[in-house]
């Protein structure tokens, strides 16, 4: 029988059976590496956009695959490739991406740009599935006046560094290539290669920062995450 007395206790225990059933907002899932809808360009307001955009490196693939994005908006993340086939069998066309995070180290403003790529295979069964590579930009402030120190480049989980950067205006000019049998790494050169849409590490979404944070890439490590960007700043220091 209805009975307004018995309203609160209704209620009571609809809420309860609510709060049994938790809603999972973090789920995410991973999607074939080109299903992966990467982001438009985005960059934070003031200074710091500024440089991430004056130092945007362009990158031009040798070998192997081109950058693609790896995780979206949703937090959905690639599922990279196996290393088999040619070194850019599955990869050899995307919109790409590539990731920013700026941050100081030793007094000096260092700006990280990243690029993912589904695999890192020399050629047939060589190699793992994902691939990161990373280089940082070196300027002695955060300001428009600032000046050049030089670059450092990812290589094999080293970093090379220079600090007289082959450029194209204030560009970074950067090649990505597999020196066979050697997997891939990131060289200087004086070819001006492509360049991705550029997105920064505080435009992303929560799930697309949490993707990154959480996501096992295999032998692959993105460096700008929260847990590695430090330490990879003081390996890459001038």
């Amino acid at each position: 029988m209805f009975s307004l007395r018995n309203i609160p206790v209704q209620l009571l225990a609809a809420a309860t059976c609510v709060l049994a059933s938790p809603i999972n907002l973090n789920s995410r899932a991973v999607i074939p590496h080109d299903a992966v809808v990467g982001f438009t360009q985005a960059v934070p307001s003031g200074i710091e956009g500024t440089l991430m955009l004056k130092y945007k490196p362009y990158l031009d693939v040798f070998n192997g695959c081109v950058p693609f994005p790896a995780v979206n908006a949703a937090g959905d993340t690639s599922g990279g490739l196996n290393p088999t086939g040619g070194s850019n069998a599955g990869c050899s066309s995307s919109t790409g991406q590539v990731y920013a995070r700026a941050g100081t180290y030793n007094n000096n403003y260092a700006i990280m740009y990243s690029w993912y790529m589904p695999k890192d295979s020399p050629s047939s069964g060589l190699g793992h599935r994902h691939d990161w590579e990373n280089i940082v930009v070196w300027l002695s402030s955060a300001s428009e006046s600032a000046s050049l120190r030089g670059i450092a480049i990812s290589a094999h989980g080293d970093y090379q560094k220079t600090t007289s950067p082959p450029l194209a205006g204030s560009r970074p000019l950067i090649g990505y290539v597999s020196y066979w049998p050697v997997n891939h790494q990131l060289v200087a050169t004086d070819t001006q290669g492509g360049q991705q849409p550029l997105v920064a590490w505080d435009s992303m979404t929560p799930a697309a920062r949490q993707a990154i944070e959480s996501t096992e890439f295999g032998a692959a490590t993105p460096a700008f995450r929260d847990a590695n960007f430090m330490s990879y700043l003081a390996d890459a220091a001038l």
